[in-house]
This record gives C-alpha cells, structure tokens and sequence, in this order.
C-alpha cells in the first residue's frame, strides 16, 4: 500500500509539474528525441530574444539620429536661403550683419545638435565609438560669434548583431577624415562636407560685407553640405528599414519555435487535467484505505 501510494504521489508530482510548465517532457529519458529538438529550439530562442532586444535598442537610436538629421538639414537650408539672398548684391551692409546674426544663431543650434544624448542611454550619438565624451566643442570671440569648432570622437561606428550572421550600424560619427569607412555627419572630406567651418566662413563674409565670396564659395560649400545630410537621411531611412524587417522575422521566428517547443514536448492541457483529477482521486482513496487499515492493525496489535 505504501508502494502504491508512493507511486500515485510521484505520478501526481510528474502531472502538476507538466500543468505548471505546459511541457509533456521532463527529462531526456521521457522522450530523447522530443528532448533534443526542445533543447535545439530553446537555445534557438534564446538567442533571437537577445536579436530582439539588440533590435529595439538600436531602433531608438536610430530614432533619435533622425530626429537630428532633421533638424540639421533645415538648418542647412536656412543658411543656404541667407547665402543665396546676401550673394546677390543687393543687400547693404545692415541687412549683412543680420544675416550674419542668424547665421550665428544657426551655428549655435547645430552644436546643440551635434552634442546629442540618446534620451535612454545617456551616451552622445555623434562621437563615434567614444559616447561617453562630449564631441564637439566651440571656440568663440569676444563677440560671442563661434571661431572654431573642435571635434574629439572617432570615426568608428559599433555593429551589432540583429540575426544570425547578419550585423548592422546604426551609429554616425560626427566627422570622417580619413577619406573612406563611416561617412561623418559634419565634416566628411571625400564629399568636401564641413558644416562648422562653412557656416563659420559664410558668417564672417556677411560681417565683412564680402558677397563675391559668399555667391561664388560659401553656397557652393553649404550644398556639399547639403548633399551630406541628404545622404545621411537616406542612409538612416535604410537602416531603419532593416531593423523593421529583422524586427518582424524574429517575431515570426519566436512564434514559429514555441509552435515547435509545443509540438516536441508540449502536453495537452485538457488531457492533463484530467489525468492529475484521476490520479488526485486515487491518491486521496489510496490514502484513505492506508489510514483504515493502519487503525485496524493498531487496535489488532493492542489487543
């Protein structure tokens, strides 16, 4: 009787622990092969849930670098407006300066900008693979006009990994002067793009009233510049795109493998159940009869 009931408790534990975990498959000696493809399948998981979590984390940095790459072109095509109108000829030296004045304004914009913190992470967007340090910095006169523009990250991005096999980057880095690799953000020298220092020039030809300069040098350098931050855009828009797509096959490949777990080692809740009712009655009745026949063996042994 103790066998028995040993046995409908152990049977009892095995039934609970499948309801518990929804899984028919305990142990390999249960079913070896269900077991190896479990096995398979959750590792498999695991490291898509890692892809996933690479995937959302890159998607909001992505998000924050568009927001700026926004911001910057319609700063771009400000000065572009200010330096078609003062290259025309027809402005006098008042109307100059406060050209010049906006200018200033713009520069100041986009050295916040540039300077960007990813709101989740704390850690710049432009310095390359240094995110810790601020990567910009600004000279300026007595003025207060900015006379320089320093920047001190790399030119190196960060991959990582989002599928199998498959890497991408998402980061920028603020400037690239090795004429190859990463295309920079402010200053790229294979496209001649070098935001500062033509917004820098442009405002200190306005100042000097110079508009042969500002028609036949700052436009054609601010369109570099445009150019730039088209490609940019464009290059973020792709990326975006990628991660979207990797994003929706991990999702199908996450579905696709617990339909697998469950197929393997899954039990059936409805068959479970009641088995665990079945062996739960034959538990309490084992139970139930050791008891009875325990007293009838004691009062037999007293007397």
């Amino acid at each position: 009787m103790i066998g028995q009931t040993n046995a409908l408790s152990a049977q009892l534990d095995n039934l609970e622990n499948e309801v518990t975990t929804g899984l028919s498959v305990q142990a390999p000696s249960d079913n070896p092969d269900a077991m190896v493809t479990t096995l398979n399948d959750l590792a498999t998981q695991s490291a898509d849930q890692q892809y996933s979590s690479n995937i959302t984390t890159l998607q909001s940095q992505a998000n924050s670098i568009y927001s700026v790459l926004q911001s910057l072109q319609s700063i771009v095509s400000q000065a572009q407006s200010i330096a078609t109108e003062a290259g025309s000829g027809t402005a006098n030296q008042t109307t100059l300066n406060d050209y010049a004045s906006q200018v200033s304004s713009l520069i100041q914009q986009a050295l916040k900008l540039v300077n960007t913190q990813n709101p989740e992470t704390g850690q710049y967007l432009f310095g390359g693979t240094d995110t810790s340090n601020q990567p910009f910095t600004a000279a300026t006169n007595a003025d207060g006009n900015v006379t320089g523009v320093t920047y001190s990250g790399n030119d190196s991005t960060t991959q990582a990994e989002i599928a199998q096999g498959v890497t991408i980057s998402v980061g920028v880095p603020g400037a690239n002067t090795s004429g190859s690799g990463t295309q920079g953000l402010i200053t790229n020298t294979s496209t001649g793009a070098d935001l500062f220092n033509h917004l820098i020039s442009l405002q200190n030809d306005l100042l000097a009233g110079n508009t042969s300069a500002i028609s036949s040098t700052d436009a054609s350098n601010l369109q570099n510049d445009e150019n730039n931050m088209t490609y940019q855009v464009a290059y973020n828009g792709n990326v975006q795109t990628q991660l979207s797509t990797a994003s929706s096959f991990a999702s199908n490949q996450n579905t696709t493998l617990n339909q697998g777990i469950s197929n393997a080692s899954g039990a059936d809740a409805v068959q479970v159940m009641t088995q665990l009712n079945q062996v739960q009655d034959a538990y309490e009745a084992a139970l139930e009869v050791t008891s009875r026949v325990m007293e009838v063996s004691l009062v037999d042994f007293l007397v």
